[in-house]
């Protein structure tokens, strides 16, 4: 086969009809050694050093969902990169945002991205977001022979539900165990300390403006907590990416617009540290 299609310039037959809808798996029958889970590991000792990328945060809001990260990628103690990208769009009306060790992290999503793209080609209709998410843990779960080896992948999803009109979130473990969230969640080394914050200032009735705040304020609380947490740096002009999918789709605030909220985040933390405080009741 390989001969014929070198002298024909021409793919096999069976790359110009899958037979079926998912790319994942017409990429394992016909090349499974490009899946990142079924690459094999060198045999080493001790743990391996490689870049981290720590605390992604969501919250909804009354017209959708906003995802964020922050752009700090950690290897141990050192610092390995300032401004990491850790939220992609998946496709138009969903995005997915990373933890874990960032270079399969990249390529997982990429794959997810391909997975999406594939499908739609195929069926000629878009995935439900219950449909999307279930794919993305179908592929965590592919990646755990290497998280079982601290090669972890633990990415946070988000979208807007075309059936049901509403923003959706939902978090995933290394086997690729599933949850849906309501109304905020947080994933990556910092997110114990997004996710508090998030609980005191998430409102059920949030402005998209609002809301992208509250995950500003809660990345600022992470990395005030978590060392591997970078929050907002007015020095080098790097701020934590925000994006927002609503019915009209996937939409990344400008850099402006994200350090408009946080110098305004700053000049409050001037005064009060701590940031702000929830209600009393």
């Amino acid at each position: 086969m390989e001969a014929n299609t070198r002298s024909t310039g021409r793919l096999p037959a069976a790359f110009l009809t899958p037979g079926s809808s998912s790319f994942m798996d017409f990429l394992g029958e016909h090349a499974p050694d490009l899946l990142p889970g079924s690459r094999p590991l060198p045999q080493f000792q001790g743990a391996i050093e490689a870049p981290h990328g720590t605390t992604i945060v969501a919250t909804s809001f009354q017209g959708g969902v906003v995802l964020a990260g922050d752009r700090r990628a950690t290897m141990g103690n050192v610092i390995a990169q300032r401004d990491i990208e850790k939220v992609f769009p998946a496709d138009e009306y969903s995005a997915v945002g990373i933890a874990g060790t960032a270079g399969l992290a990249v390529e997982m999503v990429k794959l997810f991205q391909l997975e999406l793209e594939h499908f739609e080609k195929v069926e000629g209709a878009q995935l439900s977001l219950e449909g999307k998410a279930n794919r993305l843990s179908t592929m965590i779960r592919g990646n755990l022979g290497m998280a079982m080896q601290g090669l972890a992948v633990v990415p946070l999803f988000a979208g807007w539900d075309v059936d049901r009109a509403k923003g959706r979130i939902f978090s995933y473990d290394v086997t690729g165990g599933r949850s849906e969230e309501h109304g905020y969640a947080s994933t990556g080394s910092g997110s114990v300390f997004a996710r508090s914050a998030l609980k005191k200032l998430y409102r059920d009735d949030f402005t998209e403006h609002q809301a992208a705040t509250a995950v500003i304020q809660a990345l600022y609380d992470a990395a005030d907590d978590d060392s591997a947490t970078g929050g907002p740096d007015m020095g080098r002009r790097i701020y934590p990416i925000v994006t927002v999918i609503t019915d009209e789709g996937f939409k990344r605030f400008t850099d402006a617009e994200v350090a408009e909220i946080a110098r305004a985040v700053y000049e409050r933390r001037l005064e009060e540290p701590d940031g702000p405080r929830a209600a009393l009741l």
